[in-house]
């Protein structure tokens, strides 16, 4: 009582005032830089002085119109704006131009996810009902003990091709995925914005980039109309949705995996810390005796899924699987894509590589099973969908001279950064170029290969 009554007295109008045990709270849930310390200690009776803590107060609001901003690949350079700008309403300028950069690529986020919700609702003839059912299916897809890497395996089992509900969910234009939805969705991207940390390369931008490329991917395999969110260049009616499916390797079958990959690229990096895993390991940090390795991607999937599951995105929820084995392949799909980020573990790389050559390698189709054949065509997607986000977690490597530079540019600040406080052994300045070089030699070029060969 000592306490809060000396809190409330030495508070400040609309400002949020916390004790350090909630501080304490917060930065375990790895969001220490929602809070910034007194500049003063207060004295409280029976305690002595005692450290407190503001909470930061967020400039972002959440606007409901969520143009387009996207012209290509480029969305997320300023440049490239004024293409887009072009393409909409005037009215939809109007409120694009009332927002900030960081609301801009919430809206952003928030139109592609929303166009993938449409998609998943339309395959189920525009259903949604509610999820009761599967409150206890929801509690244990985190099971107790285990990590989100124990939870990875080599082959998901994915829905299989349905031409007809294909073409019934193109020709859905009416799918409505509800208000309660859409502002449930816009606040889980909102939040989720905030959970990125203020680094000079894996922040929200970041983020924003890579679901930006790995959308654009998506689209080189899967047939789209101009009202998706994965929209292609190419008219679909040049396209046979039998042959784009196995193509795609069944990828095109399910609008729950497009929107997975695209939510597993939003969430990658949440609350990223700035340096790699080794520097983690290095540091003995409370989260390496958790998840032992893979740190910073294991912690991103359990504090964006944790979130999730919380009652207050339950319609969100509902638009995105209705049935345990939905629930099942959504949480599977999530920690696959995103496990798939840590492309600084050796020992996982070399499992990806060798998975990549059981799937791809040169197998005489006609005397597979059919079982067999199935086996193998998930094999084949799954693989496929890691390295797209490989990819996609680089594109900037791969993108026109001028993104490739502002964004080395961003990576090179956050290790310099890294260095000058102490948590990098080694100037990043000395060899930077060499190392550039490497990167391409070395993972780069040999990622794009396999892209393009299978």
């Amino acid at each position: 009582m000592n306490t809060a009554a000396r809190m409330e007295s030495s508070g400040e109008r609309s400002r949020i005032q916390v004790s350090q045990a909630t501080a304490d709270l917060l930065a375990e849930a790895g969001l220490a830089r929602w809070i910034i310390p007194r500049s003063t200690k207060m004295f409280v009776k029976g305690k002595g002085e005692m450290q407190t803590y503001w909470v930061r107060k967020s400039h972002r609001s959440i606007n409901p119109k969520a143009a387009d901003l996207d012209s290509g690949m480029n969305t997320l350079d300023e440049e490239a704006e004024t293409d887009a700008s072009s393409e909409r309403s005037e009215e939809e300028n109007n409120g694009i131009e009332g927002m900030n950069k960081a609301e801009r690529l919430v809206a952003w986020n928030v139109e592609v996810l929303a166009s993938l919700l449409e998609q998943i609702v339309g395959s189920r003839g525009g259903v949604v009902n509610q999820i009761q059912t599967l409150s206890e299916a929801e509690k244990n897809t985190v099971i107790d003990g285990r990590t989100v890497l124990d939870e990875f395996t080599p082959v998901i089992p994915l829905k299989r091709f349905d031409a007809e509900e294909l073409e019934r969910r193109q020709r859905t234009t009416t799918v409505d995925i509800g208000e309660e939805a859409k502002q449930q969705l816009r606040n889980y991207v909102s939040t989720i914005s905030e959970m990125y940390s203020d680094n000079a390369f894996h922040n929200f931008e970041h983020a924003s980039h890579v679901t930006a490329s790995v959308k654009k991917l998506l689209a080189r395999i899967v047939n789209t109309d101009a009202g998706n969110g994965l929209a292609a260049s190419i008219p679909t009616d040049s396209v046979d949705l039998v042959d784009l499916a196995g193509h795609s390797y069944g990828i095109t079958s399910d609008p729950l995996t497009q929107f997975t990959v695209v939510f597993s690229a939003l969430i990658h990096d949440a609350d990223h810390p700035g340096v790699p895993n080794t520097q983690l390991v290095k540091e003995n940090s409370r989260w390496v005796k958790i998840y032992k390795k893979s740190v910073a991607e294991q912690k991103s999937v359990d504090i964006a899924w944790d979130m999730l599951m919380s009652d207050e995105y339950a319609a969100l929820r509902a638009c995105i699987y209705q049935t345990e084995d939905e629930l099942r392949r959504f949480r599977q799909l999530v920690v696959n894509t995103v496990m798939a980020t840590d492309i600084a573990d050796r020992e996982l790389q070399a499992l990806r590589k060798a998975r990549w050559e059981t799937a791809f390698q040169n197998v005489d189709s006609s005397y597979e099973s059919l079982d067999n054949s199935i086996e193998s065509e998930d094999r084949k997607a799954t693989i496929v969908i890691e390295h797209l986000i490989q990819a996609s977690d680089v594109a900037h490597t791969m993108q026109h001279w001028h993104i490739y530079k502002k964004w080395n540019q961003k990576f090179f600040m956050e290790c310099y950064s890294a260095y000058q406080q102490g948590r990098a052994d080694t100037d990043p300045s000395t060899d930077w170029y060499k190392g550039e070089i490497g990167f391409f030699d070395c993972y780069v070029i040999p990622l794009a290969r396999k892209l393009q060969s299978c």
